[in-house]
């Protein structure tokens, strides 16, 4: 056995900063995107960062999906449980991400590319709404060589969660993981992510998902990958049921499929079983609200930290939807300090 330290969770996808301003209908329209939407730059895109950091008194914050997650879940479990792989670029938004990690007690083993500069998401914040629009850059850059150098750590990890973003970046890596995780029966979590996910990387998408133990996503990235695998409907309990029935590798665990919707009930089905079940989130008053960015992240890191604690179906579920109500009452994808204890709280 190695002597490399051992990690409850180890988490792979892309790290970005998050530069997050206020915007306006005007301001969408500008650069032709939507009120709550997750998209990839394009080059008519490249001036809104400047656009929010120059003219939106824009805060930069660390970001990336399945790296809030892994935030989220560190913040609930002991010190050094959970390890965060990405890569980034040599500059001062590399920085910035590091000191967050460290804050939040979270392990990264980055790749840094020498050429590239670190990733960015532009967050354009309506109301309770935000579109992102991301410029991978160095996050884009990802090697699986990078894993294979630092497979030690993989072999000490208790579980894998990788973000569908990453599905843009390495496959190859995503693949490593899964291969791994069913040959020593770990579980592997994967989300969806964004709607176009399950539109326009479909291929690779269906390449790892024999290997789901855990699917997670949202009602908008459900009914995207209904569409795009011609399931003809939009019932999130039956595109639940679906994915949760797919062809699975690791015949040891049943597969799992979280799919949450916002302020409505998070849908959860379970292979073989015929009762999909919903489970009503926590309260909070809309004046409480901050901001919605990485709430999906962060439930994603509680369900999942309550997964590495062995905990039941439903108490996995009560997790993330408790630290989701945390994030929502701050600013972007953080959690509150001093850390808060997980407990139980009223469902509407």
């Amino acid at each position: 056995m190695s002597t490399e330290q051992q990690y409850e969770l180890l988490c792979l996808e892309n790290p970005l900063l998050d530069i997050q301003g206020q915007g306006d209908e005007a301001l969408l329209n500008q650069y032709g995107l939507k009120a709550n939407d997750a998209i990839l730059a394009e080059e008519k895109h490249l001036s809104l960062f400047e656009e929010l950091i120059q003219n939106r008194s824009a805060k930069l914050l660390a970001g990336g999906a399945a790296q809030n997650t892994a935030r989220g879940a560190q913040y609930i479990l002991s010190p050094n449980s959970v390890v965060f792989f990405g890569c980034v670029g040599k500059d001062k938004y590399a920085d910035i991400l590091q000191e967050a990690n460290k804050e939040a007690g979270l392990a990264v083993r980055y790749r840094y590319d020498e050429e590239t500069p670190t990733g960015r998401c532009g967050v354009i914040i309506t109301g309770h709404n935000r579109s992102m629009c991301t410029d991978l850059a160095a996050a884009n850059k990802y090697k699986i060589e990078h894993l294979k150098e630092n497979w030690s750590v993989v072999e000490n990890s208790k579980a894998y969660f990788v973000g569908g973003y990453h599905l843009t970046v390495s496959v190859p890596s995503i693949l490593a993981l899964a291969e791994e995780a069913a040959k020593k029966n770990k579980p592997f979590i994967l989300s969806l992510s964004a709607p176009f996910i399950p539109q326009f990387f479909k291929d690779p998408l269906d390449q790892t998902a024999p290997y789901w133990d855990y699917v997670i996503g949202n009602e908008t990235e459900a009914t995207s990958y209904a569409d795009s695998h011609d399931l003809n409907t939009h019932d999130i309990s039956a595109i639940a049921k679906a994915l949760a029935n797919l062809p699975k590798e690791n015949k040891q665990r049943k597969r799992v499929a979280i799919i949450t919707q916002g302020t409505d009930p998070t849908i959860v089905a379970v292979q073989g079983e015929d009762e999909v079940k919903s489970y009503p989130v926590h309260k909070i008053d809309k004046s409480e609200i901050v901001d919605t960015t990485g709430a999906g992240d962060a439930f994603a890191g509680g369900f999942f930290a309550g997964v590495a604690q062995g905990k039941s179906l439903e108490t996995c579920v009560d997790m993330g939807q408790w630290l989701a109500a945390l994030s929502l009452r701050e600013l972007g994808p953080q959690y509150p300090f001093p850390k808060q204890a997980y407990a139980t709280l009223p469902v509407n």
